[in-house]
C-alpha cells in the first residue's frame, strides 16, 4: 500500500474531509489531493508533520514505512 492510499484509507475511515486535512496541516486541498494520488510526497515542517499524525492518529513511523 502506497502512502497516499493510507492516508485517503485512514482518513476516509475518520470520517474527514480533505479540505479539513489541508486546513490542519496549512496546505491547499489540492496538496491532499495530489499527497492521496501519490502525484506528490508530503513536504512538511515538523509542525505541519505533527498535525498531520495527530488529526490521522499516525505515528511518524507510519508516514516513512
Amino acid at each position: 500500500m502506497t502512502l497516499g492510499q493510507k492516508l485517503r484509507e485512514r482518513r476516509e475511515s475518520l470520517g474527514l474531509t480533505r479540505i479539513q486535512v489541508a486546513r490542519a496541516c496549512n496546505v491547499v486541498e489540492s496538496t491532499v489531493i495530489n499527497w492521496e494520488t501519490d502525484r506528490h510526497v508530503p513536504k512538511l515542517y515538523p509542525a505541519q508533520i505533527k498535525a498531520l499524525c495527530d488529526l490521522l492518529k499516525f505515528t511518524i513511523e507510519d508516514l516513512v514505512v
